[in-house]
């Protein structure tokens, strides 16, 4: 690739687009305005820090590759990195990179003209682990392994880089002196982490010395042994570190699937774990259950049967008839309902000891340094028309989307307002009436424009789309069914009814469907339980029934008792003569949903299947009803998560989709191959690089150029400002809102949690010293 890897309108119906003068922040400490949800780690000072202990941290998995220049490095590879390895600019709080005093004590632009040069003074104590200082050899071997220059390399991203054209010693050793034959608004981005050049020097060294082992490091932790057994990597504290001295003796992150993570932390195994809203939910029961036992007035529900968990919802009937098999006449059916017995049984008691577990544990909260948007694929079928994009962009609540997550959570609910930036850092700016707010009769209007009607007759054959006919209806590798978490698809917006004629389907009600993996609402959420979307018509079953249906209607004509047809009575007849006339497809409406060209307005939505992803499948059920109320119909597809992102989403065979970006210090950079504008390649495909929307100008593909060359920081964050306003106007996404970060902390753990839109000072992370007798009377 030759860019680097995401870390990762007041609108005319005429289709004019007239964004208002956009005025940028005044430079300072302000601009970007305040962090939407601030830190959470238990800040602690380091006196009251006790020196030693073990943390063990809860990672997704082991690490392919400990090379995050290299395209299979995951979040673990980041975060060994940021324990082991030289970064010489981190973020704040706010997300804004600042130089990092351990490994620099100053770092600037000296010269612009004739060419840019950045100054390196490099921390004189800085050292690798084999003694070696950290100098200008290292920042030469990186430079020249990611210039892109040498293909033996094997690099995923350069960006930056490319635009080097030589790396010198200053006037002494500690001095680094880099030159670019082209400006580069984002040189804070590079050398971050800095390798030694044991691992960049060569491309075999590159390319596979730095995937299991790291021999040479220079941070707080050194990296110790990596157990694929044991799915953990254990950093020990480096005893060649220079800076303070991390307060634990070692750090082991631990590999546990998020779904298995509650468990984990009440058997002891872990400490620290970033945790889905499942398991917040458990540890917040636990804790309040814990209350209710000291106040004397118990956990239980009714009947003494426990109020969640496994047999919560087992009623006295249930119990009553299971007790009464279990002990009846038939000895079959009584073995196997005891066994089903002393399961459940087993089951409860270990729900319980795992409660009683997670009741000492606290969940840390923020936002994520990542926001979710909806997608919207502008390469073809009706989206491909920015007025409807447009229109759809202009009937979602993003306010209410953003309640719905964060609310229940109490965590701040404001949409995000910036395709580029997050809320307190420099580079944010709310740019959303580049594209306008919430108005269903502004949405209704530029539909209308684009040709869009209601009560438009429909020609095309029942369950047909207005969407890319070549996408799939659904995920051949995905298991459907009952229990799968797969649960199809179903189409909102458009009746089953044998006429064929597309309704509104206010006020009716979808059955709840016992077992179905992935449907459980938002705890809290005050209009879950009855604004939920309409199931009307799962595909394809529908669709097929359908069809027939209207085959027959159409075939069918009236006759009288008296002259029955002989095949009718069962008597022979001549074939020839008794081949029917092509049937006349039945006529049908749009009924109150859009219709153009004879096909209905129908846009297909992609969200995963897994159980990780149960906020995502609620948030796209409440924009599918926003659309119908719109007159658009969605039909909702919800494939196996590994298969999402790259049969879906890269593939581009979806219309609508809801997904997220993690948010960057270096926008110039990181968003410009996310908004680049799709080029055609020799073979007719697109090359889309980031831009799964397909959807991109020429216009913020030069603002984004621009920005990333224009070394005056105030100029550059406003260009970029601009990039972001055109990104709104064109509607290919819409940011909806900040993730949610919800971690689990074990007592006493101090400087670690929730750490928001910052970079962990992983040296200050430890265990608290238990109060003293002078603390005790405070």
């Amino acid at each position: 690739m030759s860019q680097r890897r995401r870390r990762s309108l007041a609108l005319l119906t005429s289709g004019v687009l007239a964004l208002p003068l956009l005025t940028g922040c005044g430079a300072g400490e302000d601009e970007g305005g305040p962090v939407a949800a601030g830190q959470d780690i238990a800040t602690t000072a380091r006196e009251k820090v006790a020196d030693g202990g073990v943390l063990r941290w809860a990672v997704d998995t082991l690490p392919d590759t400990l090379n995050t220049f290299q395209a299979d490095a995951d979040a673990t590879t980041t975060r060994i990195a940021g324990a082991v390895l030289p970064q010489l600019f981190v973020l704040d709080a706010k997300g804004r990179p600042v130089a990092n005093p351990d490994y620099l004590e100053k770092a600037e632009v000296v010269e612009r003209e004739p060419k840019q040069v950045v100054l390196y003074k490099l921390n004189q104590q800085a050292v690798w682990s084999d003694g070696r200082e950290i100098g200008a050899a290292d920042f030469v071997a990186q430079w020249r392994a990611l210039n892109g220059k040498d293909s033996a390399y094997w690099t995923a991203r350069n960006a930056g880089y490319e635009r080097i054209e030589k790396i010198e010693k200053g006037k002494t050793d500690l001095e680094v002196r880099v030159t670019f034959a082209k400006p580069y608004a984002d040189w804070r981005s590079l050398f971050s982490p800095l390798y030694p050049k044991q691992v960049t020097g060569t491309p075999d060294a590159f390319n596979e010395g730095a995937r299991g082992a790291l021999k040479v490091t220079a941070g707080p932790f050194a990296l110790g042994a990596i157990d694929k057994k044991t799915g953990t990597a254990a950093l020990t504290r480096n005893p060649r570190w220079w800076g303070r001295q991390a307060k634990l003796d070692t750090l082991v992150l631990t590999a546990v699937p998020r779904a298995e993570r509650p468990a984990a932390l009440a058997a002891g195994k872990l400490d620290l774990a970033e945790i889905d809203r499942t398991g917040a939910d458990r540890i917040a029961l636990a804790r309040k259950d814990a209350a209710k036992g000291a106040a004397g007035k118990g956990g239980a529900g009714s009947g003494g049967a426990p109020a969640h968990g496994p047999g919560a919802a087992l009623t006295p009937a249930q119990a009553t008839l299971s007790w009464a098999v279990a002990f009846g006449a038939d000895e079959d059916k009584a073995m196997a309902e005891k066994e089903s017995r002393d399961k459940h049984v087993a089951a409860v008691k270990r729900y319980a000891d795992e409660q009683t577990a997670l009741r000492n544990f606290t969940v840390r909260k923020s936002l994520e340094p990542a926001y979710t948007q909806l997608a919207m694929n502008g390469a073809s079928g009706p989206l491909a028309d920015e007025r409807v994009r447009r229109a759809i962009a202009r009937a979602l609540d993003r306010k209410a989307l953003a309640e719905l997550v964060l609310k229940p959570l109490g965590l701040p609910a404001q949409p995000v307002g910036s395709h580029v930036a997050l809320a307190g850092q420099r580079a944010y700016a709310d740019n959303s009436d580049a594209l306008g707010g919430q108005d269903t009769q502004a949405a209704q209007a530029l539909l209308a424009d684009a040709g869009w009607r209601r009560g438009g007759k429909i020609t095309e054959p029942a369950g047909a789309k207005a969407g890319p006919e070549s996408a799939p209806q659904d995920d051949g590798k995905t298991p459907s069914g009952p229990g799968t978490g797969n649960d199809g698809l179903y189409i909102v917006g458009q009746d089953d009814e044998a006429n064929g004629d597309l309704r509104s389907a206010a006020g009716r009600r979808p059955q709840a469907r016992p077992g179905a993996l992935g449907e459980r609402p938002l705890a809290a959420d005050p209009e879950g339980a009855q604004d939920r979307s309409p199931v009307l018509a799962p595909a394809p079953f529908g669709a097929q029934q359908k069809a027939s249906l209207l085959a027959q209607a159409a075939r069918v004509a009236p006759v009288d008792d008296g002259k029955r047809s002989a095949a009718r009575d069962g008597d022979a007849a001549d074939p020839a003569k008794a081949s029917p006339a092509p049937a006349k497809q039945a006529t049908r409406t749009s009924g109150a949903m859009l219709a153009k060209d004879g096909k209905a307005l129908t846009l297909r939505f992609v969200l995963p299947a897994g159980p990780g992803s149960e906020s995502l499948r609620t948030v796209g059920e409440r924009i599918a009803q926003m659309l119908r109320k719109l007159g658009v119909a969605t039909e909702t597809t919800k494939v196996a998560d590994d298969s999402f992102f790259k049969d879906h989403i890269a593939s581009g065979q979806y219309d609508l989709a809801l997904y997220s970006w993690p948010a960057s210090a270096y926008p110039a950079t990181d968003a410009r191959p996310i908004f680049a504008k799709p080029e055609p390649a020799a073979d007719g495909s697109l090359l889309v690089e980031q831009n799964y929307t397909r959807v991109g100008t020429d216009h913020i593909d030069q603002l984004f150029d621009q920005a990333v060359g224009e070394l005056d920081e105030d100029q550059s964050r406003e260009l970029i400002r601009r990039a972001d306003a055109r990104i709104w106007a064109a509607a290919g996404s819409i940011p909806l809102y900040q993730r949610p970060e919800l971690v689990a902390v074990k007592p006493g753990l101090a400087n670690a949690g929730a750490f928001g839109l910052g970079t962990p000072r992983y040296q200050d992370i430890g265990w608290k010293k238990p109060p003293t007798a002078k603390d005790k009377k405070k």
